[in-house]
């Protein structure tokens, strides 16, 4: 029996293929190819290229292949361009996973693990944010993650579908031996921002907003290493193989870092000066977001091992350096 890994060329995705084939699993993937990159894709792996919003090639890969869970990262996920797309955001989004749905129910594929996002808390009620807190997203983006753990949900009430949608916010790192990491065109993550001005592809870091209320007055985030969050993911899905409950799980490291922190340590692990100034405050951006991950811990028996900023960035730094320019497909 084999996982479907949809979104399997982009960032996130390409480690999940990854860490599945290194415990074992036998992996197909599903990806347009739209934003990742087929280079990142494990060669052990089964690659198909198409959208699943296409019914007929998703049954095509239903058929061909002997799936026994679902992992899925193939969403939009720019929460500015969802403001300007919405309908795009939807689409792709939601719509993408009716047809999975649809396609799982018709297949009797019983349990699928969702990349979510804390973005569906909006502005948090309390720090650090717990599952249980309000769910009101400031974006499109938000919403239609929302809207598609309902979809899960209801599935799992009518079909018996059962899911973990694991909800995140900064995921950052690479596969330790810097073979595949983080590659997006253009780049809006923050630590590969910044490692783009430590390789001089970047004149320098804008900081937006130095007033915001926390110790250096720079916004708080919470960072998870790429290879502990596969970690979770996978521990998602054996907990669904084994009859757990459905539902969702925050994932975080439980400790925040500041934008000015980051670029701190940035500096110690490449030991480059990162020119940075301070522009204006972005709407929307809350002053500190971190997850509570109790839940995943104490249900998933889920640990961060890559807990600490420097290991995160040394990681990613690695993979930069190694790969300047990507996987410089044309």
């Amino acid at each position: 029996m084999g996982v479907l890994v949809l979104g399997g060329a982009g960032y996130i995705g390409s480690h999940a293929v990854d860490q599945l084939i290194h415990r074992g699993y036998d992996v197909v993937v599903v990806d347009n190819l739209g934003t990742g990159h087929k280079a990142a894709v494990n060669n052990n792996a089964k690659f198909y290229e198409g959208d699943i919003r296409d019914k007929a090639f998703l049954e095509n890969v239903f058929n061909n292949e002997n799936i026994e869970g679902v992992f899925h990262f193939c969403a939009y996920s720019l929460v500015g361009e969802s403001v300007e797309k919405p309908l795009s955001y939807f689409n792709n989004n939601v719509n993408g996973l009716q047809v999975l749905l649809e396609v799982m129910y018709d297949h009797e594929v019983a349990h699928i693990v969702f990349s979510s996002t804390a973005a569906v808390y909006g502005e948090p009620d309390s720090v650090p944010i717990t599952e249980d807190d309000s769910k009101t997203p400031t974006s499109p983006y938000g919403e239609s993650k929302l809207m598609m753990e309902k979809m899960m949900h209801w599935s799992h009430e009518a079909y018996g579908v059962n899911y973990a949608a694991l909800r995140y916010f900064n995921v950052a790192g690479a596969k330790e031996d810097g073979t595949i990491g983080e590659d997006h065109r253009p780049e809006t993550h923050l630590i590969p921002i910044v490692l783009q001005v430590a390789l001089g592809q970047r004149d320098e870091l804008t900081v937006f907003g130095d007033d915001y209320d926390t110790e250096d007055g720079s916004c708080i985030r919470d960072y998870l290493h790429v290879v502990d969050l596969i970690d979770a993911h996978i521990l998602a899905f054996q907990h669904l193989k084994n009859g757990g409950e459905s539902g969702a799980f925050n994932l975080g490291s439980s400790q925040g870092y500041s934008v000015f922190e980051i670029l701190e340590a940035a500096r110690k692990v490449t030991g480059k000066t990162i020119n940075a100034v301070v522009g204006e405050r972005r709407a929307g951006d809350p002053s500190k977001l971190i997850a509570s991950s109790n839940k995943a811990q104490q249900i998933l028996g889920w640990k961060p091992k890559h807990d600490d900023i420097h290991d995160i960035i040394g990681s990613a730094w690695q993979w930069h350096e190694k790969h300047p320019n990507g996987y410089q497909e044309e």
